[in-house]
């Protein structure tokens, strides 16, 4: 199907190219949404009378997403998560968990607006995008923790691995200890039965 688009999409085209793309993507995402009208010789004077008229919006809009794009570059957004003691979570964080972070740190996103290149199944610092319109993103870090505590400890850059084998280490540490105490003990004990004997 051909398509006239009413703004630049990703990958697509420019705002007033007349594309070529499968049926479903137009009817079921580009057409909806009123990103593309379908291209026929009425529909492209239509657009060339609205042009101008389209081109003041998007400016307006990418002027309001820049403005929200220089407070939101940067941020980091804890989310809460189960996870085993290795770091892999119960479960994954969606477009819509990183959304609702943001929206509770005060900013309005959509989860269609945000990008992730692959699923999030682990703890620990993930790098997201978030498309404010189709001219402006910013990247934002999204912190996946089991506890705020936690989130602090990677903020500051440990890993939940690091610490688990920290914690490991001291335990070892502890119980080696424990064990050259009674060690000592006992060789102690053991001189002073041989001192007592000798003296007999």
């Amino acid at each position: 199907m051909q398509v006239i688009l009413l703004e630049r999409v990703a990958k697509l085209g420019q705002m007033g190219d007349v594309v070529k793309v499968k049926d479903g993507y137009a009817r079921n995402f580009l057409l909806p949404q009123g990103k593309a009208m379908r291209a026929s010789e009425e529909n492209l004077k239509a657009f060339e009378a609205r042009k101008a008229q389209l081109e003041a919006k998007n400016l307006e809009t990418r002027k309001e997403a820049e403005k929200v794009a220089e407070k939101l570059e940067g941020q980091v957004f804890v989310i809460l998560r189960s996870a085993s003691d290795s770091g892999a979570l119960y479960g994954s964080v969606t477009t819509r968990d990183a959304a609702q972070a943001a929206t509770e740190a005060g900013f309005t996103v959509d989860r269609r607006q945000i990008v992730l290149s692959r699923p999030i199944k682990e703890l620990g610092l993930h790098e997201i995008q978030i498309d404010l319109h189709p001219e402006v993103s910013v990247k934002v870090k999204l912190n996946v923790a089991r506890t705020l505590e936690e989130a602090e400890l990677q903020a500051s850059g440990k890993s939940i691995q690091e610490l688990a084998a920290e914690e490991e280490a001291a335990a070892e540490f502890e119980i080696a200890e424990l064990f050259d105490d009674v060690g000592g003990a006992a060789q102690e004990g053991y001189e002073d039965e041989a001192a007592e004997k000798s003296a007999e």
